[in-house]
């Protein structure tokens, strides 16, 4: 009989350490899934700031400031600008013969 008292305290030993360390487990697999929801949500968050960064910056009147000060472009004048007229006759003409 006291074999198989021993041999049971033993196994009860034995089951209480298990379930010790699976409860320890089970703590730090709970910390790390909290710290890695913490980590997506501020990764959200900086997505989202970055989103609007970048549609702060696509502005067209943000990327035309940008060009004259950085680049030193300026806006054509009238002047300087030349608009092409076609003749769609000529064109049509041109076409058929090309046919």
């Amino acid at each position: 009989m006291t074999r198989v008292n021993l041999l049971l305290g033993a196994l009860l030993i034995l089951c209480a350490l298990g379930l010790v360390t699976s409860q320890q487990r089970a703590r730090r697999l709970f910390v790390d899934l909290e710290r890695a929801q913490a980590k997506a949500q501020q990764l959200e968050v900086q997505w989202d700031q970055l989103q609007l960064d970048q549609t702060g910056l696509a502005k067209a009147s943000l990327i035309d400031s940008r060009a004259r000060k950085g680049l030193a472009m300026q806006p054509l004048s009238a002047d300087k600008t030349l608009h092409l007229t076609i003749d769609t006759a000529a064109l049509a003409r041109a076409q058929e013969a090309a046919r």
